[in-house]
């Protein structure tokens, strides 16, 4: 997660499920979709419709959804520190801190999430990171403009210097106008870049990159 074009998506997905911020839990209706959650067995919820689909409704940045992943993480979680909740007992507990901050990486290395991020292609890339998050491409534009901006910033431009960052690019025409050679551009750009360094090194750069993405607005 150190390298900033895997960093840059990792900001955008969590942007995008937690709608900038606003929400740390699925809202919840329940809508015809959420009220087939309760069912879904394959995240390891009961066949019953016994509430499970609420009890276990995503959570945390990347919305960390099914009894499965509760339980996944609670393993994980008291591996790393005996005293952590049973996330499964208490849910809720996952908004607690550290636990808030550690689930979305939790997720986004389990699921080997670094591996899609890094593909060359663009398009690949944050389709694959999108499809292993969501299951589908829901939401896939709002994904790409949390995306622009995240890597307008870690590559020094203000969030929406599009026409600044496609100036100082060969090859690309310098209209405004991110499309997919300006992605592929600011995806090729951010490889280039050195990593960032461990420990306290990434948490800042995340907190400022998110900064200043909320300090500018998120249109």
């Amino acid at each position: 997660m150190n390298l900033p074009h895997r960093l840059a998506q990792y900001v955008a997905q969590m942007c995008h499920e937690s709608q900038g911020f606003r929400y740390d839990q699925e809202v919840w209706g329940p809508t015809a979709a959420q009220g087939r959650y309760d069912v879904r067995t394959d995240l390891g919820n009961s066949p019953e419709v016994d509430g499970d689909g609420y009890t276990y409704r995503g959570r945390t940045g990347l919305q960390l959804t099914g009894r499965a992943n509760y339980a996944a993480f609670t393993l994980w979680a008291q591996g790393l520190d005996a005293s952590a909740p049973d996330f499964v007992a208490h849910p809720d507990a996952v908004l607690t801190d550290p636990w808030e901050g550690l689930a979305p990486i939790w997720y986004w290395s389990t699921r080997n999430l670094n591996a899609f991020a890094s593909k060359l292609r663009f398009k690949v890339a944050f389709k694959g990171v999108t499809r292993a998050i969501n299951g589908g491409l829901n939401g896939y534009d709002d994904r790409l403009r949390y995306y622009r901006r995240a890597a307008l910033v870690l590559l020094g431009f203000e969030p929406d210097d599009v026409l600044r960052f496609q100036k100082g690019q060969a090859g690309l025409v310098a209209d405004g106008v991110c499309g997919p050679l300006t992605l592929q551009a600011l995806h090729e750009a951010l490889f280039n870049m050195p990593p960032i360094s461990q420990g306290r090194g990434f948490w800042s750069a995340l907190w400022a990159t998110l900064s200043k993405l909320f300090k500018q607005g998120t249109s």
